[in-house]
C-alpha cells in the first residue's frame, strides 16, 4: 500500500506545476547521451508526449553532431573546427542539411509519433522560420589581438518567424526542428542546435528553455552542482573559471533567451531517464536553473 501512497504523492508534488505551466510553451533542445540511447529515447518521447497531454505546448530543437561526423567520414569529407565551429564549406554544407533535414529530424518525428504524439518536422528554410547571417568566428592571435574568421555557411540566426510554431501549437501540433536557417539570398546556413533552441525560446517567450546535456549541469569549484544560477552572476562565474569550456556557449545561449523574453532556462542532464519530467515537475529538479 505504502507504494501506491508514494505514487499518489509524487502525483500531488507535480500537480501545482501542472497548473501553472497549462498553456505554456517550453522549449527542449534535445541532444547528446538523449539521441542515441534507447532506453533515453523512448524516455524522452513519453516526457515529451505526456506534457502535450497535459496542455503544455512543447517545442523541440534537435542536434546531429554525431551522425554528421559519421556521414561526412563516410563521404571522405574531413571536417575543421574553429573554436568548437565546424568550418562548412559547400561540399560539407550539402551533407549537414542532408542529415538533420532528411535523416535525424524524420527520425526524432517518427518516434515521437510511434509513440502517440502529433510531432511535424521542420527545418529553418521552411517559412523562412529560421532567417541567418554569416557567423564569424572570433579568433584570438598570439599576440592577443581578436580576429574574426570566415568559416563558411554558419550562420547565427537574427530572426525567427514564430508566428509557424504558433500556428502548429494551436492545431496541438509539436513542432521539431532541424538546425538549418536561410540567409537572405535562399542559401543554407548550418546552426548550432543550442543557439536555435535560444532564439526560439526567446521570440517565442517560452516560460522554459531546457537544454539537455551530457552533464549533470554546472558545477561549483568544489566539483557539487550549482542548482540555481542568476543572470548578474554569469559573468563573474566565467571570469573566475567556474564555467569554462564548452558549457561557456550553453550559458551563454541560455542568458540570451532570458533577454529575449523567455522566463527561466535550464541546463539538463540528458543521461536521466525522464529528465524532462523530472524537471519540470519536482521541487528539486536534476540539473542548473539560470533565472532573471
Amino acid at each position: 500500500m505504502q507504494e501506491f501512497i508514494d505514487k499518489a504523492n509524487n502525483l500531488m508534488e507535480a500537480l501545482p506545476y501542472i497548473r501553472r505551466f497549462s498553456g505554456k510553451t517550453i522549449v527542449i533542445k534535445y541532444g547528446g547521451h538523449a539521441m542515441s540511447d534507447e532506453a533515453l529515447k523512448e524516455s524522452f518521447a513519453l516526457d515529451v508526449i505526456l506534457l502535450r497531454s497535459l496542455g503544455i505546448n512543447v517545442v523541440v530543437v534537435h542536434g546531429g553532431g554525431p551522425q554528421i561526423n559519421e556521414t561526412l567520414k563516410r563521404y571522405g569529407i574531413v571536417s575543421e573546427f574553429v573554436r568548437g565551429m565546424r568550418v562548412t564549406d559547400a561540399e560539407t554544407m550539402a551533407v549537414v542539411e542532408m542529415v538533420l533535414t532528411g535523416q535525424v529530424n524524420k527520425e526524432v518525428v517518427g518516434y515521437l509519433n510511434q509513440h502517440g504524439g502529433r510531432a511535424v518536422g521542420l527545418s529553418g528554410k521552411d517559412g523562412n522560420l529560421l532567417l541567418c547571417e554569416k557567423m564569424l568566428q572570433e579568433v584570438r592571435n598570439d599576440d592577443g589581438s581578436i580576429e574574426k574568421v570566415d568559416i563558411g555557411f554558419v550562420g547565427n540566426v537574427i530572426k525567427v518567424n514564430q508566428e509557424i510554431i504558433q500556428t502548429l501549437e494551436h492545431g496541438k501540433f509539436l513542432p521539431v526542428i532541424a538546425p538549418v536557417g536561410v540567409g537572405a539570398d535562399g542559401e543554407s546556413y548550418n546552426v548550432n542546435a543550442d543557439l536555435v533552441a535560444g532564439r526560439v525560446a526567446g521570440a517565442l517567450k517560452a516560460e522554459k528553455l531546457m537544454l539537455l546535456t551530457d552533464v549533470s549541469g554546472v558545477k561549483g569549484k568544489d566539483n557539487k552542482l550549482i542548482s540555481t544560477i542568476s543572470l548578474p552572476d554569469v559573468a563573474g562565474l566565467i571570469d573566475d573559471g567556474t564555467i569554462s569550456g564548452g558549457m561557456i556557449p550553453k550559458v551563454e545561449c541560455c542568458v540570451d533567451a532570458l533577454k529575449e523574453g523567455a522566463k527561466k532556462a535550464y541546463i539538463v542532464d540528458g543521461r536521466v531517464k525522464h529528465a524532462v519530467l523530472l524537471e519540470i515537475f519536482t521541487d528539486t529538479g536534476v540539473g542548473t536553473e539560470i533565472t532573471q
